[in-house]
């Protein structure tokens, strides 16, 4: 099992509208992120900024994130919430939420 740890702002003003959205994401978003192996899977909110959590339990993530790309609903819950993001500009090539580095973790 890998953990990730990932940080992206919202556009000012799209606090509500971002929040209001994932009170009800889509069944067949939800359906995929679990069938992409992801699970533990919680986002958290404070002064424009986003930190994800999610703990991967498959065995070829790329493979399992380019199949999420490619699912037509989850294409479509991107274009809505996507433009309610900013990315980090310290982010690395290819990605659109931050990976962040995890530095303790206690069992």
């Amino acid at each position: 099992m890998r953990r990730f740890g990932q940080t992206i702002s919202l556009k000012p003003g799209k606090d509500g509208e971002y929040v209001r959205y994932h009170a009800a994401v889509w069944p067949g978003v939800l359906k995929m992120i679990k069938e992409c192996n992801i699970s533990n899977y919680s986002i958290f909110i404070k002064d424009h900024m986003l930190f994800t959590y999610f703990e991967y339990t498959g065995h070829d993530f790329d493979a399992d994130m380019k199949r999420m790309a490619a699912h037509k609903e989850t294409q479509q819950w991107w274009d809505v919430v996507k433009p309610l993001m900013a990315p980090a500009e310290t982010r690395k090539e290819g990605e659109f939420w931050a990976d962040m580095e995890e530095i303790f973790h206690l069992e």
